[in-house]
């Protein structure tokens, strides 16, 4: 592949790298909190930076971080469109069959693109500096309270750390598939919508097949590595170091913020 896909650990040296996997998810969960609560600018200027001087810690190239933004650019469009001219009721440009565009819908619309953006460029940057079985490790300790209440925490968190991962992975397959259609033909990048359309829908069979066939590798590869869905693990508690009760102390601090100043 030409490109690399995101949301692929990269191991580096930096200071987001070397925080503990429950703390840097623990920090996931707060900054989201903030994140939904932020609908000022200078709340959303103040997340930019953050997210910016954190991509600079942490050693990453900025084009993988910010590669699955740019991939939903249409969707971000579509997301904007539909606030614009379905969400106000009130003070509208102009009324047109069931179209009702105004400046209130275009803010709504403004501020899922800029939540959801956040929230992309967060998650990548976590699993880019978190190996995946430390990311495993983490969703095992958030989980293990559930355990008391008859969840199987253990096959939970593995799920989702699996879920996480395949991401990727399948983005790299669909990304491959699509080059192998057009160079049969399939026209992806035409401009009438048709074409788009019948294009997509030879690139879903395959798709679900390659996911398919990867599940079935991955239990095969599991099964010979001796995992067993129901061996009792010991979950050890997470470690804390300085680094890390400052690490959520400031994402503390900023989740306070956007509740009570920029929300």
């Amino acid at each position: 592949m030409s490109s690399i896909p995101n949301g692929i650990y990269h191991p580096k040296s930096s200071t987001i790298h070397r925080l503990g996997a429950f703390t840097k998810m623990l920090c996931l969960l707060i900054l989201l909190v903030a994140i939904i609560f932020t609908s000022k600018i200078f709340g959303y200027a103040v997340l930019f930076a953050c997210l910016l001087a954190l991509g600079i810690v942490s050693r990453l190239p900025i084009r993988l971080v910010i590669n699955s933004v740019r991939r939903m650019f249409w969707f971000f469009t579509v997301i904007l469109l539909m606030n614009t001219c379905f969400y106000g009721t009130e003070n509208v440009w102009f009324k047109w069959w069931i179209f009702t565009p105004s400046a209130e819908g275009l803010i709504q619309g403004l501020n899922v693109i800029l939540r959801v953006i956040f929230l992309l460029i967060l998650s990548n940057i976590i699993t880019m500096t978190t190996a995946p079985i430390e990311i495993n490790r983490a969703l095992e300790q958030m989980l293990y309270p559930l355990k008391f209440i008859g969840i199987p925490t253990s096959q939970v968190a593995m799920i989702l750390s699996v879920a996480v991962q395949f991401i990727s992975t399948l983005s790299e397959e669909a990304e491959a598939i699509r080059l192998a259609q057009t160079s049969r033909g399939a026209k992806f990048d035409s401009r009438r919508i048709g074409e788009k359309a019948g294009a997509v829908i030879p690139l879903l069979v395959p798709i679900f097949l390659a996911s398919f066939k990867r599940a079935d590798e991955l239990s095969l590869a599991m099964e010979a590595r001796g995992y067993q869905v129901n061996k009792k693990r010991k979950v050890k508690p997470p470690s804390f170091k300085t680094a890390d009760y400052i690490s959520v102390a400031l994402c503390i601090l900023l989740c306070v913020l956007s509740i009570l100043v920029f929300h």
